[in-house]
C-alpha cells in the first residue's frame, strides 16, 4: 500500500502576503483549515484542522518546516501520522486562493478507516506481540506522537540487540481518542491480534475501562503515565508519578516562587485530577497552604472563562492545574488573555513540554511542572536517549517528556523482565517487573514488589517553550 495524495483549497478575499503573514493567528483570514499558531515561522507549532476524504476534519499537530513567503508553508506533522503538508497561497480575483496538498501513508490510512468505523486487518508476526495505546486524538493528543514515536524506537534497539527469546518484537498500536469506551474497544482489538501485554500512556479513565475489558483475559496492563494508584493486580501494573508525593515535592518551592500561599483547584472532571485535588486537600495545608476553591470542566472544554472569572474573585496565588493536554493548553492560554496570569502562577502535575510549547511563548509564563522525568535533565542515560531520538526522527519530531519518555522506559523494562525469566507470558513477566530495579534516563526506578514505585522527582519551571530546572525542587516519588 502506497501513500494516497489528497488536495483541498480554500478562497480568502485578501491578498496572499496578507493571508500568510496572518495564518493561525487570528479569527479572520488567518484560520485557514481551522489553523492555530503562534508565529509563521520555521520550527513553530501548528495545529490544523484538514479536511479529510470527505469526512469530518482531522486535527494535525505539526511544526513548520519550511517557508517561501508568501507562496508555500510546508508543515511537518507526525499527528495523526507522520507526514508533511504543503500549502501554496496562489492569488486570485478578489483575493487568494489556498490550496492544501497532503499524503496519507498507510499507517495514517489504518488511522482513518478505524476512526470511520471501517475494518482493517492487523498484520501477521511470528514473534512475540505487544500492544501500545494512547491518545492519537481528542485531548490527550498533544503528547501522543512522542509516545509512538519512542515506543518504536525502544522496540527497534530492543530487535537491534537480539530481541526476546531470539525472537524479534512486534509493535501494535492503537489510539483511544481520549475516550475511555473507545480505549476498551482498542484494547481488545490489541489482545485479539495477540497482543499479551499492552502498554498505556492514557487517562486514568481509560486505564480502569481497559482493565474491566481484559478481566479474564491473560494479557498483562502497563500504565506508563502518571496516576493516583488503584487497579492494581497482579496483571496490572501502574507505573509512573503519584499525587501526593508530587505535590509534596513542589508546594514550597511554588509558594515560594509565587510570594502567597492561597491556592485553587482546577481540572478536568475525571478519576485523575479529582484525586490529585483530594491528595491536595490532604498535602497542601500541611505546608501551610490555604485552599480558596476548586473547579471542573469536561474534556474536550474550549471555553474556561467562567472558571478563570472564578480564580480571579477568589484572590489565588498559585492555581493547581489537573487539565490535560490540549485543555491544559486552551485553559493555560485563556488564564493568560484575561490578565490572570498577572497575579498567579501555575503548577501542572501533568504539564509536560509538548503541552508547554502549545501553550506559546508569552503564556507559559509563570507555569511549573513536576514529574520525573524533563528534556533537560543532565543524565548521560538521558543524553544518549535524545541522541537517539533525534536521529531518528528528526528536528522537528514532538519533545519528550515524562508522559512519553514512560513508554520508552517502560517497554525496555518489560524486555529486561522477559529477558530474565526466559519468557514473554505475562504472569513470570509481571512478577519481574514488580520486583526490579533499572537504571533509566530518568533515573533509577525501584519497585517494592507489590504497588508501590520510587522515583527521583523534578520540580521545573517554564523558560518560554520549554522547562528549566528549579534549585530546591527535588524530590523522590
Amino acid at each position: 500500500m502506497g501513500t494516497i495524495a489528497l488536495a483541498v483549497e480554500e478562497f480568502v478575499a485578501a491578498d496572499p502576503a496578507v493571508v500568510f503573514g496572518r495564518f493561525g493567528r487570528d479569527s479572520g483570514a488567518g484560520w485557514l483549515f481551522g489553523a492555530a499558531c503562534d508565529r509563521v515561522a520555521v520550527g513553530e507549532p501548528v495545529t490544523l484542522r484538514a479536511p479529510i476524504a470527505g469526512g469530518p476534519p482531522v486535527d494535525v499537530l505539526g511544526r513548520i518546516s519550511e517557508l517561501r513567503g508568501p507562496r508555500t508553508l510546508t508543515i511537518t506533522h507526525d499527528q495523526p501520522w507522520r507526514g508533511r503538508i504543503r500549502l501554496r497561497f496562489t492569488p486570485a480575483p478578489g483575493g487568494t486562493r489556498i490550496r492544501l496538498d497532503a499524503g496519507i501513508d498507510e499507517r495514517g490510512l489504518e488511522w482513518l478507516m478505524r476512526r470511520r468505523g471501517h475494518p482493517v486487518r492487523d498484520h501477521a508476526v511470528t514473534g512475540p506481540r505487544i500492544g501500545v495505546l494512547t491518545s492519537r486524538s481528542g485531548s490527550g493528543g498533544l503528547f501522543a506522537s512522542a509516545v509512538a514515536n519512542v515506543a518504536t524506537l525502544a522496540v527497534e534497539e530492543i530487535n537491534a540487540a537480539g530481541g526476546v527469546g531470539g525472537r524479534p518484537v512486534d509493535l501494535l498500536e492503537a489510539d483511544d481518542a481520549t475516550d475511555p469506551g473507545t480505549g476498551a474497544l482498542e484494547a481488545l482489538r490489541l489482545a485479539r491480534a495477540g497482543c499479551r501485554t499492552i502498554f498505556l500512556t492514557t487517562t486514568s479513565a481509560t486505564y480502569h475501562a481497559v482493565s474491566t475489558a481484559l478481566t479474564g483475559r491473560d494479557v498483562l496492563v502497563v500504565h506508563t503515565n502518571m496516576n493516583e494508584g488503584g487497579g492494581e493486580s497482579r496483571l496490572r501494573i501502574r507505573l509512573g508519578e503519584r499525587p501526593a508525593t508530587q505535590l509534596v515535592t513542589a508546594a514550597g518551592p511554588v509558594m515560594r516562587a509565587a510570594g502567597g500561599r492561597r491556592w485553587f483547584l482546577a481540572g478536568n472532571d475525571y478519576v485523575w485530577p479529582r484525586a490529585v485535588n483530594t491528595a491536595a486537600r490532604e498535602v497542601l495545608p500541611a505546608h501551610g497552604a490555604v485552599l480558596v476553591g476548586e473547579g471542573y470542566a469536561t474534556l474536550g472544554a474550549r471555553d474556561f472563562a467562567p472558571l478563570v472569572e472564578r480564580i480571579a474573585a477568589s484572590g489565588a496565588d498559585i492555581v493547581l492545574n489537573t487539565f490535560v493536554g490540549a485543555d491544559a493548553a486552551a485553559f493555560e492560554r485563556q488564564c493568560h488573555a484575561m490578565g490572570l496570569r498577572d497575579r498567579t502562577v501555575s503548577l501542572g502535575p501533568a504539564m509536560d513540554e509538548a503541552t508547554l510549547e502549545r501553550i506559546g511563548l508569552h503564556a507559559s509564563q509563570g507555569i511549573h511542572g513536576v514529574s520525573g522525568y524533563f528534556q533537560h535533565l543532565q543524565t548521560e542515560r538521558n543524553g544518549s536517549l535524545l541522541k537517539r531520538y533525534r536521529a531518528r526522527f528528526g528536528q522537528w519530531a514532538a519533545p519528550l517528556s515524562s508522559l512519553s519518555e514512560s513508554m520508552f522506559e517502560a517497554i525496555h523494562v518489560w524486555a529486561a523482565a522477559a529477558r530474565a525469566v526466559r519468557s514473554t507470558e505475562p504472569v513470570p513477566v509481571a512478577d519481574e517487573i514488580r520486583s526490579g530495579r533499572y537504571d533509566l534516563p530518568r533515573g533509577t526506578l525501584a519497585l517494592d514488589g507489590h504497588h508501590h514505585v520510587e522515583q527521583p522527582l523534578h520540580l521545573a519551571a517554564a523558560r518560554g517553550a520549554t522547562f528549566g530546572s528549579m534549585n530546591d525542587s527535588e524530590g523522590r516519588s
